[in-house]
């Protein structure tokens, strides 16, 4: 029977296409270290994604300085635009031809756009929108995900499919292996919630990597350098935790099952938002406060604010009008909120991932994992914007008193189709038993 389960879907993308039933121990090995290439891709593109998100801030205002935060929520929205309109493409492709074709070609693309990226600032205007269209190029260049998901699931569903055909007779598995014509159909209901689902998760992530660098400069009046250093180690902080997530993660997930996890990922993050909610009396340090002979310091000469000088302006913005009522956001409400974002977002995306993975089952699924890609990247293009726009107009508690909404709202869809989200190999057993 391994003659039919074997299918391009666990093919070694960069072994031999030839392979025979007897070396089925060397074929295994082959697999993985194919996915091992995968990983350390997606290893590189996270490392490469992190080190810009949390320098982006302080290199827009560097090369223009009447640049806001709004802006920075279009760049980090152009960077998962390109990402959702190649992710489909890509996807596509790798069901058609040799997975690493598209591969090369998004490492190609990604190298050149971080190349630009790099020089941005060299011509002498319109500088920052050379910056947008650098990161929205980039973005098309990490499409490849898609790729990488779709391999990674396929030789994963392999035990989903022999599982599932062990129970079957012959007649039934032949129906199994000749296509989507005759197997049993896909959970419309359980693929789309599962999009909204992964949808919202990618949302939350996008606005708090987005927002934790200018909410640092403006509650901690962290200088552009230290605002970079410090965020750098809380990320790198929140990475070794994701990594002790993860394993965990994954017996919890043997215990109890994907969808507990999920849920308790998703109460976690709430907890992380709502910690983070301005509370009290005292209010942050407004930035050009300073007064000096009855004059803003903005309106001090050139020469004192020219580019040697050490004098940079440091606090919440006079012209955020918010930063005048608000209170502030200390740093241990900063500090326990990463904390807990750290543990909920790590949790729901293996599992958002995973679960979707398994409803797909034994189909192809490029195409599949290209539209979960495209899902995350809206939601990483639609969330900068979204808190960029109300975190300068509104202030931090519009803005996550709203994301403490989306994420309720999100706990309660899961919880109303619980029932419909389960493997394709359990939903198959209990319609053929």
């Amino acid at each position: 029977m391994s003659q039919f389960v074997d299918s391009d879907d666990t093919t070694p993308l960069l072994g031999d296409d030839a392979c025979s039933d007897d070396s089925q121990d060397e074929d295994y090995k082959s697999r993985w270290r194919s996915i091992r290439v995968m990983y350390f891709t997606m290893f590189l593109s996270s490392v490469g994604f992190t080190i810009v998100i949390t320098s982006l801030w302080p290199y827009l205002q560097r090369i223009d300085e009447s640049v806001n935060a709004s802006f920075l929520g279009w760049v980090v929205a152009a960077y998962s635009l390109g990402q959702m309109l190649a992710s489909p493409i890509f996807g596509l492709w790798s069901n058609h031809r040799r997975r690493m074709e598209p591969l090369v070609c998004s490492i190609l693309i990604n190298l050149s756009a971080n190349i630009y990226y790099a020089y941005a600032y060299l011509p002498t205007d319109n500088n920052r929108f050379h910056i947008l269209l650098s990161r929205a190029f980039v973005g098309f260049g990490a499409g490849n995900v898609a790729v990488v998901r779709s391999y990674v699931a396929g030789a994963t569903s392999l035990k989903e499919r022999t599982g599932a055909m062990a129970n079957m007779s012959a007649c039934q598995a032949l129906g199994f292996i000749l296509g989507p014509e005759t197997e049993e159909s896909i959970d419309q209901v359980a693929v789309l919630t599962s999009n909204i689902l992964f949808f919202i998760v990618m949302f939350i992530f996008a606005v708090f990597e987005t927002i934790a660098t200018p909410l640092s400069m403006d509650m901690f009046a962290w200088t552009r350098k230290e605002a970079v250093l410090y965020n750098g180690i809380i990320i790198c902080c929140i990475g070794f935790e994701s990594i002790l997530v993860f394993l965990v993660v994954k017996v919890a997930s043997q215990r109890v099952g994907d969808r507990p996890v999920l849920l308790a990922g998703l109460a976690i993050i709430f907890c992380g938002f709502f910690i983070l909610l301005p509370w009290g009396n005292q209010y942050p340090k407004i930035q050009w406060a300073d007064i000096k002979n009855h004059s803003l310091v903005t309106q001090m000469s050139a020469a004192t604010l020219g580019s040697n000088s050490s004098l940079e302006p440091i606090g919440c913005p006079f012209q955020q009008t918010w930063c005048q009522y608000t209170p502030v956001i200390h740093l241990a409400q900063f500090i326990s909120s990463d904390f807990l974002i750290g543990i909920g977002y790590p949790a729901c995306n293996v599992m958002s991932y995973t679960l979707y993975s398994k409803i797909l089952g034994p189909k192809p699924q490029g195409v599949y994992m290209g539209w979960l890609t495209a899902s995350g990247s809206g939601a990483r293009t639609l969330g900068p914007v979204f808190v960029s726009q109300v975190y300068t107009i509104l202030g931090p508690r519009w803005a996550f008193s709203l994301i403490c909404g989306m994420v309720m709202g999100s706990i309660i869809l899961l919880a109303a189709l619980y029932h419909r989200l389960i493997a394709f190999s359990i939903r198959h057993g209990r319609t053929e038993g």
